[in-house]
């Protein structure tokens, strides 16, 4: 058996060798052939040196790829996986924050016959605030994408080579690979591990950067929102309607008098602020779109030791017939 490891990394340079050294010990006490798989994504310290070192230090384990410039991390993983030619491949971050030490425990629970090991870590450490901010965006999402995203599970994780050919069958240029684990299904498996501090370097996720991250896994499973509009529109035609029969009854009964000043101020500005939003998440699907008519590639290369063809329609045709054939035959 042959193992992947995929390691995506921005700005890892002050803790990159200690990854290094830390994951090879645990290999090296595992009866597995492996091969780790660095996606360097435009960094601008050191990184690409420090990867050129350890390829040269470990040659024909250690295979490096460059970005042109820094296109994001759903890139950098779906660059690890074409690259990737394991039997299993493991998706974790340089940081250290995804512990070597498991990768045992899911190569375990590989041999059992599952294609996703999933690693969920606990909210251990974390701030009360940003706790419970996360639990009440899983509990909304979740009301309205296609596919069951969960709390503390993210890109920590072993796939199956069914599963990786599956992923690569997935042609879409707009990538959230959290949902995209939760959409191509097969027989998976999760477990829990204590949250773990960042070794060294700084994190590359803030508020702004996680906003986004939410829309994304918003946006990117379901049609929903436009749905809503819908309804919103037809919520506020109704209660223009009754209070245009209230303004009737009340001129009626008591004569024609002034409209106040405040009310029309507030419809106004409420109707304003509505359509605006209305029509920025009509504009988020249309970008979606325009994006993925483009047909751009997800990231260009500019330093490698191995290759990584791009694929065509055919390729990820076939990406999809092997993984059909290898689930018929587990059923047979």
């Amino acid at each position: 058996m042959k193992l992947s490891i995929v390691v995506p990394c921005y700005n890892e340079e002050a803790v990159l060798s200690r990854f290094d050294d830390t994951i090879r010990a645990v290999l090296a006490g595992l009866a597995v052939e492996y091969e780790l798989c660095y996606v360097d994504d435009g960094s601008s310290d050191g990184t690409l040196a420090r990867l050129r070192s350890l390829a040269q230090q470990h040659r024909g384990t250690t295979r490096y790829l460059s970005f042109s410039r820094n296109f994001g991390k759903e890139p950098a993983i779906l660059a690890g996986l074409r690259a990737a030619d394991g039997d299993a491949v493991i998706l974790m971050d340089a940081d250290l924050q995804h512990p070597p030490e498991l990768i045992e425990k899911m190569l375990d629970l590989y041999q059992l016959g599952h294609d996703q090991v999933v690693a969920k870590r606990t909210r251990h450490g974390d701030r009360p605030v940003r706790t419970a901010l996360s639990r009440l965006y899983y509990r909304a999402v979740n009301r309205w994408v296609d596919v069951e995203l969960t709390d503390g599970v993210g890109d920590f994780r072993l796939l199956s080579r069914t599963a990786v050919d599956a992923l690569l069958s997935l042609p879409e240029y707009n990538r959230f690979s959290k949902g995209l684990f939760s959409w191509i299904g097969f027989d998976t498996v999760t477990f829990d591990y204590r949250n773990a501090a960042r070794e060294a370097g700084e994190t590359k996720w803030h508020v702004g950067s996680l906003v986004n991250y939410g829309i994304d896994g918003m946006l990117s499973f379901n049609s929903r929102p436009l749905r809503l509009a819908i309804y919103a529109g037809l919520t506020l035609a109704s209660l223009a309607a009754l209070y245009t029969l209230w303004i009737i009854g009340a001129a009626l009964v008591g004569g024609v008098t002034a409209p106040g000043y405040v009310t029309l101020v507030a419809i106004i500005v409420g109707l304003g602020g509505l359509q605006m939003v209305m029509l920025g998440l009509i504009g988020e699907y249309i970008g979606r779109i325009y994006y993925e008519a483009k047909r751009r590639p997800h990231f260009l290369i500019k330093e490698s030791n191995t290759a990584v063809p791009a694929p065509t329609p055919a390729d990820a045709a076939r990406a999809g017939s092997r993984a059909r054939s290898r689930a018929r035959s587990r059923a047979g």
